[in-house]
């Protein structure tokens, strides 16, 4: 009779234990991704008929809107150049000796409705958000699930936020090819001399923050160190 007993008091607390709902904790209920949001502008510029003189108007535009940030190192900048191969190219590389004097490489990209003896240039732009860390919103009672904590894998996150010196690096790789000589050279003599210098600010938000530069002086924005 206690053999009995004993049996269906057991068989009913696995029963009951059964149905008795049981509460995981997923990483979807604290996300920890970063966010990217990206802002695309466009600039056109003037050629001289047939040539690829670009005139010194178009040229103080371009210079301008480098030194007042609003084209940066940490930038993919695009420029689709008409006319034939070799003038589109004499074009982009043009555009490209004004703005690599501020650490600025562009990149050629063709493209069939540009106006003839004009330039289009592309400025993409991305801003990093960080995810909201540090996390402890998940329960530090007994996990039977065995789930990481909810703050797990927020400072690699974070870090990778904060570190990358072209937020642009994170939305996509750079298109292939060699590396232009002239930022790469200045940012290794500006790490031997010692001379490497941070941006004068930043937020939350790791974004090179722009500064007023000289256009005979390399730019010192993340990116093109």
């Amino acid at each position: 009779m206690n053999a009995n007993l004993s049996f269906s008091a057991l068989a009913l607390a696995l029963f009951v234990g059964a149905c008795a709902p049981v509460t995981t904790y997923t990483s979807a209920e604290a996300p920890k991704h970063l966010r990217l949001d990206t802002a695309t502008s466009q600039l056109d510029l003037r050629f001289a008929r047939g040539s690829a003189y670009l005139p010194s108007t178009d040229a103080a535009v371009l210079r301008q809107l480098a030194a007042s940030g609003r084209v940066s190192a940490g930038d993919r900048v695009t420029v689709a150049a008409a006319g034939p191969p070799y003038l589109a190219e004499q074009r982009v590389a043009a555009v490209s000796s004004v703005l690599l004097h501020y650490g600025i490489v562009v990149a050629a990209e063709p493209l069939g409705d540009t106006p003839p003896d004009r330039a289009i240039v592309v400025i993409h732009r991305t801003l990093v958000t960080l995810p909201p860390c540090p996390n402890w919103s998940k329960p530090s009672a007994s996990d039977f699930a065995n789930q990481p904590s909810s703050n797990f894998g927020c400072a690699t996150q974070t870090n990778l936020g904060m570190m990358v010196a072209n937020p642009s690096d994170l939305a996509s790789g750079l298109p292939a090819g060699t590396a232009a000589g002239q930022p790469a050279a200045a940012a290794v003599n500006r790490y031997l001399n010692d001379k490497v210098r941070l941006p004068t600010s930043n937020t939350a938000l790791p974004v090179a923050t722009a500064t007023s530069a000289n256009p005979d002086t390399p730019s010192t924005a993340p990116g093109s160190q």
